[in-house]
């Protein structure tokens, strides 16, 4: 994949009808600037709200991803993202005026024949990759739904499907982005169902837009005349079956496409990482439910990333900041740095390390012969781990000091000795103009050793 961000070089248009909402709609994907992300817009609702094509936005996995914010949804996303991860597009605004993109042919074909008519160019600034330097998975055992993600120098995908039935052909398929063969290999894939299931999908109010042009429908068992008679009523030409096999007359276009068409979509749910995968991706049994959870983990891990890579040179596995990092960010210094690492990192929470050795200062007089580390120096460094919390919540954190206002709520549940490892682990509850309420635990070995509620106050310098 290209080392930089892309876009369209002009606008590309669709219109059709939406795949389960059978609403009539039009989608106008725009170029937009490098580090735009990808961002839906529904120009028919009022105000035209936006909504980022992130995991933190999906609201629905019912045979189709949707994202919402606020009132405003976007249904069965996961096609157009596909098609534009796989074409290599970073930055567009998607403008829907409706609730669901049009289906096409139940592929991302539609989508990659408007991307390359547009065109693509790329952008002055580097792409922003999720560098899977662990494992990242996601495993239901009594489904039997396995899906991780492995540290690799490139992206690709290997999917395994299993629906108990040998007419939706070989039950594998891979892509490796190195080949730049999505258009032809990946776009044209269908969506599909089984025949038993249409009725019980109509009735929920799903594939409300579907069709023989817009799905393979798979037939799992043989039909009678009557029955075949009862279907080209209902579906006009369809194939002549003499038992197990496709309803669609054109047939499959590929032998294994539905095992492709599930790749299709996994691309496309995991787009919604925010950042294209350096790393290879397994699934046993993928679904939009399952792909969706996985790209919520691994979005989870891009932050830690992004995070890291604002005060440290290189990622570091399991390691949001090292004391190099600290030393940017806090202004304490020896011997009142009281803090050695951060190992994990969100929006309200965060969990950094003491380690306490006998070289520590205060264990000269606290106490000789009986070394303790001071409850008060527990809550201190507890404090600098909030701040750095807090800190890194604010768009330029070298511009403000954070002053502590109260400790209320203070615990000591069992001394804290040289050789222990102090985990704190802190949490913000409030945040209101520049007063932030956090609770914070310390724990040796699993074991809870303080406990505090802390307030504090961020000052401009």
């Amino acid at each position: 994949m290209s080392l930089h961000q892309q876009t369209l070089q002009q606008e590309a248009r669709i219109s059709g009808y939406g795949l389960h909402t059978g609403a009539p709609s039009t989608l106008c994907i725009k170029p937009a600037e490098a580090g735009h992300g990808l961002v839906f817009q529904r120009e028919d609702l009022e105000g035209g709200p936006l909504i980022p094509a992130l995991a933190d936005y999906v609201v629905d996995t019912s045979r189709g991803t949707t994202i919402g914010k606020g009132n405003a949804t976007v249904a069965t996303v996961e096609h157009v993202l596909s098609a534009l991860m796989g074409m290599g597009i970073d930055n567009a605004l998607l403008v829907l005026d409706g609730p669901e993109p049009p289906g096409g042919d139940g592929s991302a074909l539609a989508f990659v024949n408007a991307i390359q008519e547009a065109g693509i160019v790329k952008q002055d600034a580097e792409r922003r990759f999720l560098v899977v330097q662990e494992t990242i998975s996601f495993v239901d055992e009594e489904s039997g739904i396995s899906l991780k993600i492995e540290p690799a120098k490139e992206y690709s995908l290997h999917v395994e499907i299993d629906f108990g039935t040998e007419v939706t052909g070989p039950p594998s398929a891979s892509y490796s982005f190195s080949s730049n063969r999505y258009a032809e290999d990946v776009s044209n894939n269908r969506t599909f169902c089984f025949l038993h299931e249409v009725e019980a999908l109509y009735h929920a109010g799903l594939i409300q837009g579907g069709s023989l042009e817009s799905a393979v429908v798979f037939v799992d068992k043989s039909l009678s005349d009557e029955e075949l008679d009862s279907l080209r009523q209902r579906y006009g030409n369809i194939s002549s079956l003499s038992g197990p096999g496709v309803l669609n007359q054109e047939g499959l276009r590929h032998e294994n496409e539905a095992a492709r068409h599930k790749l299709l979509d996994l691309i496309g749910d995991l787009c919604l990482i925010g950042a294209p995968i350096q790393g290879k991706v397994t699934a046993t049994k993928p679904g939009h439910t399952a792909n969706v959870e996985l790209s919520r983990i691994a979005r989870k891990e891009l932050k830690r990333q992004i995070l890291s890579l604002r005060f440290m040179k290189e990622l570091q596995p399991g390691l949001v900041f090292d004391i190099n990092a600290i030393h940017e960010i806090l202004p304490h210094r020896y011997p009142f740095l009281l803090v050695d690492k951060i190992t994990e990192f969100s929006d309200n929470k965060i969990i950094g390390i003491k380690n306490v050795t006998i070289n520590e200062p205060f264990f000269q007089g606290h106490f000789p012969g009986n070394p303790i580390m001071p409850g008060v120096l527990q809550l201190e460094a507890m404090a600098q781990v909030g701040g750095i919390l807090l800190l890194n919540n604010i768009e330029n954190p070298k511009t403000i000091w954070v002053y502590f206002l109260a400790i209320d709520n203070a615990r000591f549940k069992k001394p804290v000795k040289p050789g222990d490892t102090l985990t704190l682990e802190l949490e913000m509850t409030a945040m209101k103009r520049n007063i932030c309420k956090m609770t914070g635990k310390g724990y040796v070995d699993g074991v809870l050793v303080c406990s505090a509620d802390l307030v504090a106050s961020v000052v401009p310098k």
